[in-house]
């Protein structure tokens, strides 16, 4: 993709070439000099069929983006499933605070409490908000495509970890998949009295990845293969990692 700047030299259908002057990518809106040094253009990205120079089209994306980026992370998953990585999982749950969902993809075993970690793959949507991409030398908005062949790229030993059969989380998945996607994702957020055991059982929190979607009300999901045994016991969360600085690493 170009670089949409000051400067850019571009084609409009009835003004010809000009120069953009002013770009404001919050809304869309450009302005542009069209043969004269003194006055200016205001042209909107979205209608007003502006190209580069060379023809190419530049488009603007009017639908608002994704907050987090749990259902684009949902959508890698179903696929590596479908070429034969089964053993690839999507944890996803809540910051203390409330206010974002952090998600961690691992691979192997098929523990949820005691996953591996490994860099990379985990993140939070709070960085997403600032820095939308994964972190595995992915590009802001990259396809479901592009994100597969960017992580392959970036961890192939870890990738290759996932390959194996897991039928029942499989089938789990894409049913939860068809359910939400493209506009919700899953919390595995499991709440419990203070210090009490885990009592019941409840449907799956569902989230709505962007803020104009309507709460979510479809069926109720059901808990991923391997949980039911989780909610009559207290668990334990993930080893944290070591940390070697001597600097206390903030949680939330």
């Amino acid at each position: 993709m170009k670089a949409l700047a000051p400067g850019t030299v571009i084609f409009h259908r009835h003004r010809g070439y000009g120069v953009i002057t002013t770009v404001n990518l919050l809304t869309g809106w450009i302005s542009a000099r069209f043969g004269s040094e003194s006055r200016t253009l205001d042209l909107n990205l979205s209608t007003d069929e502006v190209q580069f120079a060379d023809g190419e089209a530049i488009l603007f994306r009017r639908a608002p983006p994704d907050r987090m980026p749990h259902a684009r992370l949902m959508a890698v998953v179903r696929a590596l499933h479908q070429a034969g990585y089964q053993k690839l999982y999507l944890y996803s749950w809540p910051k203390p605070s409330g206010l974002h969902w952090r998600w961690h993809l691992f691979t192997g075993p098929r523990d949820w409490m005691q996953r591996a970690w490994r860099e990379g793959w985990y993140g939070s949507g709070a960085d997403y908000n600032v820095n939308p991409v994964m972190g595995w030398g992915d590009s802001p908005g990259a396809t479901t495509e592009e994100l597969i062949h960017a992580l392959a790229k970036f961890d192939p030993q870890g990738l290759a970890q996932a390959l194996g059969r897991d039928e029942d989380h499989t089938a789990w998945f894409a049913s939860v998949c068809d359910a939400l996607l493209p506009g919700y994702m899953y919390s595995l957020d499991m709440q419990r009295p203070q210090g009490g055991p885990l009592l019941e059982m409840p449907s799956v929190p569902v989230v709505p990845v962007r803020a104009a979607l309507p709460p979510y009300a479809g069926p109720d999901i059901s808990w991923p293969p391997g949980w039911a045994g989780l909610w009559s016991k207290v668990h334990a969360m993930p080893t944290p990692r070591i940390n070697l600085s001597g600097i206390p690493e903030q949680t939330d």
